[in-house]
């Protein structure tokens, strides 16, 4: 099968030469799930941003990304808008960065709605509407007046979430998109995301550090350090059976943090 996101030798540099990401491949296949896991500065997150061709100003990306059968590496603006929320879209950690602080949250869902699948008038407030209540978002209508500092952080997410869904994309990258929410409201938004993209049969690229996040999520990990991938495979093997020293130290640390918050103490 053709993969739907292909990466060769993705190398993400500063001015100065030096690598964040570092000759990093990868497949992804039409409906597959693959989580990417590693600390903060592994380069998870710029691998997602070079998928898009979503660098920050500084930055330079080589190698090949090929997504939907267009190379993003080196490709123009004018091409990366039209691969943007129709092939590929991304939900990322913070949403009140992520969304414009002066605009109503209607008139930023609108936007890709109108760009991709031509709506207007009626027929977009009414598809506004429909993505909002996709969401699980009560008040749809009124959620589309606000503004995204009026709702909580929730809300926010479940915004942002609704904006990449809107033109149902072949592949959803969600860049820790529960890190920056309580437990009970991370637990729902998870739930609601696993949901909607089986209904849709999407790609998922699922970024985290958080390892039970991914395993409860993804069907493969590729484990990042120091922008190098050390070890990929079925999630489940890479939880419970790491091969490489890194992995193994992560699978550690979680179980740590687990014993920690539960009062047990880890068996010596």
């Amino acid at each position: 099968m053709t993969p739907l996101l292909a990466v060769r030798g993705l190398t993400v540099r500063t001015r100065d030469g030096r690598a964040l990401v570092d000759g990093l491949s990868l497949d992804i296949a039409p409906g597959e799930r693959l989580g990417l896991i590693g600390e903060s500065g592994s380069g998870k997150s710029l691998t997602a941003l070079a998928t898009l061709g979503l660098l920050p100003g500084g930055l330079t990306a080589e190698g090949s990304v090929r997504l939907a059968g267009t190379e993003i590496v080196g490709a123009r603006e004018k091409h990366l808008t039209a691969v943007r929320g129709r092939d590929a879209a991304v939900v990322f950690q913070e949403p009140l960065t992520a969304l414009d602080p002066l605009m109503r949250v209607g008139a930023q869902i609108a936007g890709p709605l109108a760009r991709h699948r031509r709506l207007k008038g009626a027929a977009l407030r009414t598809a506004v509407t429909a993505e909002l209540e996709r969401v699980r978002l009560p008040e749809p209508d009124r959620i589309a007046r606000s503004r995204p500092h009026e709702l909580s952080g929730g809300q926010r997410q479940r915004v942002a979430l609704a904006m990449a869904l809107a033109c149902a994309p072949k592949l959803l990258i969600a860049d820790e998109p529960t890190t920056a929410l309580d437990v009970t409201v991370q637990a729902e938004l998870l739930e609601l995301l696993d949901t909607l993209v089986r209904e849709r049969d999407m790609a998922l690229l699922f970024i985290s550090h958080d390892l039970a996040v991914v395993a409860a999520v993804a069907d493969r990990a590729l484990v990042m350090k120091d922008g190098r991938a050390v070890e990929e495979g079925p999630v489940h093997r890479v939880v419970t059976a790491p091969g490489a020293p890194y992995t193994e130290a992560l699978v550690a640390s979680a179980r740590t943090l687990e014993n920690a918050l539960t009062g047990r103490r880890t068996p010596r």
